[in-house]
């Protein structure tokens, strides 16, 4: 497409000679522009799915993929249950839990409200982000009616370890003659836990299921069975199974997408507003690349009348500033890919490099809910991003070599 002429003459057009450097100044700055919005678009974005993916896999590590509830009436046949569900294709773990919201009591004193939640000794060891976390203790010793599992972020705050005692109070109550009394309950402690996400390890502690029940006042009834399955973006049949198992037995089955619906949509719909505001640094910079070629064409006009009288053809001059044009933006371009992946790979060490220069806490896991920055490429955005820089930069070229082609030579040497 591009001749060997039309290459040289391109190429010394982008090497600026005396007198020539603010063209070429303007060109670097709007490669510089590319690759800054470039490399931001892909940063962001990548970070943006990483967040997605760590909340996802931390809600539905401690919440389950799949949730049945007692509809109208309470869930009390759950062990029946729970083995129908156990043995339907592409469930990897059910268990029966029971949930009631309680206030925390140290043994020093203060309070804090948090979710006590009853489970099998079988069921604490299905659930991983609990299990396979646990930095003190022994999730095997959560039986009889008062030990208890904490987070490490619930230990801190209390001052506790394991061994130590803390109370749990249902505000509830049980009545009695003299009105109602708030059930006290004392656990020792027999394990502590990191899951990594600030909201579960400061409010959430496990209990063994009949000492939840007796202090919620349940009985042999449970709030849900929680469900693992292989797929679950692809759980529609699954949940038709749980339907049929449960036969007349009213139950609700609801997924992960029905019990989150407005936190992910909001997940969602921020990465799109984020990818069209950042999209607009690469639209500044193309612009700053047509504006660098009009100025380009305007001092090359006695250059490209001289060609023009020794027989270039108007379309060669379109192809030699569509070839300036295009190279900066591919350049840019490809600069920003690398930028971009480069600082994706080490984006958590650069955030402890980062907060060690400022000495400031960046990120905090109390509001961000996450402990370390993740980073999460999507090539397919990727491809996205380097296809829609290098179309936006070609088409900043069109409107100046076009003007270019179009110099008249008589004109542009009289002018001279």
């Amino acid at each position: 497409m591009f001749n060997a002429f039309e290459r040289k003459v391109a190429g010394r057009y982008l090497r600026a000679r005396r007198g020539e450097r603010f063209v070429s100044v303007i060109a670097i700055f709007s490669l510089v522009g590319i690759a800054l919005g470039v490399a931001t678009l892909i940063i962001v974005m990548s970070v943006m799915n990483g967040f997605r993916q760590e909340l996802l896999s931390d809600i539905l590590g401690l919440n389950g993929d799949i949730g049945v509830y007692g509809a109208g009436a309470p869930l009390t046949d759950y062990d029946d249950l729970t083995g129908k569900i156990t043995k339907i294709p592409g469930v990897v773990s059910a268990f029966p839990i029971a949930q009631n919201e309680v206030l925390l009591s140290g043994p020093q004193g203060g309070a804090l409200g948090g979710i006590a939640r009853g489970i099998t000794p079988q069921g604490l060891a299905d659930l991983p982000t609990v299990s396979q976390h646990v930095v003190a203790g022994n999730i095997a010793d959560l039986t009889g009616d008062n030990t208890i599992a904490i987070g490490g972020g619930l230990a801190s705050q209390f001052g506790v370890s394991v061994g130590s005692t803390i109370q749990l109070i249902l505000p509830q109550g049980k009545a009695t003659v003299i009105g109602t009394i708030p059930s006290i309950e004392s656990f020792r402690v027999v394990a502590v836990f990191q899951t990594g996400m600030a909201q579960y390890d400061s409010s959430f502690v496990f209990i063994p299921l009949g000492a939840a029940q007796n202090l919620f006042g349940t009985a042999n009834a449970v709030s849900q069975i929680q469900v693992y399955v292989t797929d679950p973006d692809n759980d529609e049949d699954v949940k038709a199974a749980i339907r049929d198992a449960a036969g007349s037995a009213p139950v609700s089955v609801q997924d992960w997408r029905q019990n989150n619906d407005s936190f992910f949509a909001a997940v969602v719909v921020e990465g799109n507003v984020m990818f069209l505001i950042l999209t607009l640094i690469i639209v500044v910079a193309a612009f700053n690349v047509i504006s660098s070629l009009i100025m380009m064409v305007k001092d090359k006009a006695r250059d490209i009348a001289i060609l023009r009288t020794m027989g270039a053809t108007s379309g060669a001059v379109l192809r030699i500033f569509l070839m300036c044009g295009a190279s900066v933006g591919i350049f840019g371009t490809f600069l920003g890919f690398v930028l971009g992946t480069v600082f994706c790979a080490y984006i958590e060490n650069i955030r402890e490099f980062v907060q060690w220069m400022t000495g400031t806490k960046l990120f905090d896991p109390t509001v961000y809910y996450l402990e370390q920055l993740p980073a999460k490429l999507d090539w397919h955005q990727v491809v996205v991003v380097i296809v829609m820089s290098c179309a936006l930069s070609l088409l900043a070229t069109i409107y100046p070599s076009v003007r270019a082609a179009k110099i008249d030579p008589i004109e542009a040497l009289r002018r001279e």
